[in-house]
């Protein structure tokens, strides 16, 4: 098989960095993107994949510029992309009553906007090519709404409209659209919570515990496979059972 360029925005965090390894794995050459700022982080991930086909290109999913900055980067030094994993997600929780509006931008700027960004960015090429795999990780809170979060919830629920409509737009072009919708997983976020909201979190868990990010990572190798073509505006929860839509 031809060796493909994939891109993951947020590709720096706990499961955007095992999205990269895993991409890796199957033969692609990976890019993460995030924000240079964030040094430190950076300099953990570049050691945690070190000799593996993964790189690191610096840019902002909230700036439609600096995306296409990236994209323009990427073509130059790997190659056309081939798939886009739109990983890059933030949260401001509080109650509706006590939003601020910066805090409902914020997460509707970052979590929708973003995805926004970078699909307009690299579908050009992939259409010119005729082949292309997008993947947006959603969340199971976008499904069933979560207390605190209208904002996050908002965003990734808008995500699966995008999904389906952008799927119809470029479906017969060879692109699919796709996106994954993970339940509670063992993330730096999820683990910093009490244990006691931990385990009310478990406690309704069909499967009776937290996914891992190597399980959402899997999904992701899925969907960017080129055996996957017919499958296309669809969303996949893995949450261990915790949503089951009819």
């Amino acid at each position: 098989m031809k060796k493909r360029v994939a891109l993951v925005t947020g590709g720096i965090g706990g499961l955007g960095t095992e999205i990269c390894k895993q991409l890796a794995s199957d033969g692609n050459t990976v890019v993460a993107t995030d924000l240079a700022a964030r040094t430190e982080r950076v300099q953990a991930f570049i050691k945690v994949v070190d000799g593996l086909d993964i790189h690191f290109v610096p840019g902002d999913v909230g700036d439609f510029e600096s995306c296409k900055a990236v994209v323009r980067q990427i073509e130059a030094e790997h190659g056309a992309i081939d798939i886009l994993v739109n990983a890059a997600g933030i949260t401001r929780d509080t109650t509706l009553r006590k939003m601020e509006c910066a805090q409902w931008r914020d997460v509707l700027h970052i979590n929708l906007d973003g995805v926004f960004n970078m699909c307009r960015n690299a579908v050009d090429g992939m259409l010119e090519r005729g082949y292309g795999r997008i993947i947006n990780i959603s969340s199971v809170n976008g499904q069933t709404g979560q207390f605190g979060q209208t904002n996050y919830s908002a965003a990734k629920a808008g995500m699966h409209g995008f999904t389906m409509a952008m799927a119809r737009e470029v479906a017969r072009k060879g692109v699919t659209v796709n996106s994954i919708s993970p339940g509670y997983c063992e993330t730096a976020m999820v683990m910093s919570m009490s244990a006691d909201v931990r385990n009310k979190i478990v406690g309704q868990v069909p499967v009776g515990r937290l996914g891992k990010p190597s399980e959402i990572a899997r999904t992701v190798s899925f969907l960017a496979a080129e055996e996957a073509g017919f499958i296309t505006g669809a969303n996949i929860p893995v949450n261990g059972g915790l949503f089951m839509s009819s």
